[in-house]
């Protein structure tokens, strides 16, 4: 299985290029959307690509969202090659395992957080005010302390180089209408506890995550991606210890080096063969704790 930072698939225009997902358009209502390895970190594209990323976003999206089916409709038709249109049959070596056909959505224009520890920015606003994104919290929280309760804590969409802007919930309803705001925050509340016991059974804690949803046809769908370690933060259970930041399986870890050797100024830095083999390893180590399954990749 190659590694992937950029597609050119000439059949199908490209309507996007995000951070880490090149997306076509295969007719007007079907979506080709592949997940690439290219990393980013403080909304900077890094320049090198963290060898089947892309592959492990893809697959545990796709074990989510088929876990999390009775919960909600998500926009996956198809995540076999085999399934695709012939036009892309030839692509199959670099689509295999990091790519879905998906139905259109009209996205949401917030993106749906989740936090059941205190942690990120998080932990940064609660040491400046005792709240998260306006909601109150007990004095004499730590760093890493688990929540009272699950918070949803919603946050613009920022275009690539610009930063997301944690909201509050009544800021969410003037940008949307207010009862989907509350739809999405039941349903993103629902699905993140549903995440957490399963994590918990295989000795992950879930800290935080993000989800998006969309419309189609009026009707509200998860699309995206869900619960992987680009929008999460995985801990290992055994190592919990509330006061400090955890170890972790998700690019916290890439996170913490750029911190120490970078300014946070774009160009990023070329990333160390070892520190890219470490951000590799925490990813798939993370697919396999979730699945109980190991990706079919050649190391």
């Amino acid at each position: 299985m190659p590694v992937v930072a950029e597609t050119s698939i000439q059949e199908y225009p490209l309507v996007s290029k995000g951070k880490v997902r090149d997306i076509y358009a295969v007719d007007q209502e079907t979506l080709l959307i592949v997940t690439t390895d290219r990393m980013s970190a403080f909304d900077v594209i890094m320049p090198d690509p963290i060898p089947y990323k892309g592959v492990v976003l893809n697959q545990l999206t796709c074990f989510w969202m088929q876990k999390f089916a009775s919960l909600v409709p998500n926009h996956i038709k198809a995540a076999a090659v085999s399934d695709y249109p012939k036009d892309l049959q030839r692509y199959r070596e670099q689509l295999e395992g990091r790519s879905v056909l998906a139905k259109r959505a009209d996205p949401l224009p917030i993106e749906c957080i989740v936090r059941g520890f205190l942690s990120g920015s998080g932990w940064k606003d609660y040491q400046r005010t005792g709240q998260v994104c306006g909601i109150d919290l007990p004095a004499g929280l730590q760093e890493s302390s688990r929540l009272p309760r699950s918070l949803f804590t919603p946050s613009t969409k920022a275009d690539i180089g610009e930063h997301d802007e944690n909201i509050s919930l009544e800021q969410a309803r003037a940008r949307m209408d207010p009862e989907l705001v509350d739809r999405v925050q039941d349903l993103s509340i629902r699905i993140y506890e549903h995440g957490v016991q399963h994590a918990e059974e295989r000795g992950l804690i879930i800290a935080d995550t993000k989800f998006e949803f969309g419309l189609i046809d009026g009707s509200l769908v998860l699309i995206d991606e869900v619960l992987t370690p680009d929008s999460s933060r995985f801990w290992p259970q055994d190592q919990y210890q509330p006061g400090i930041s955890q170890p972790s399986f998700d690019k916290q870890y890439l996170r913490d080096w750029l911190t120490e050797n970078w300014d946070k100024t774009s160009p990023a830095p070329a990333l160390p063969r070892e520190v890219i083999a470490q951000t590799r390893d925490k990813y798939l180590q993370a697919y396999r704790l979730l699945t109980g399954q190991e990706l079919n990749i050649d190391l």
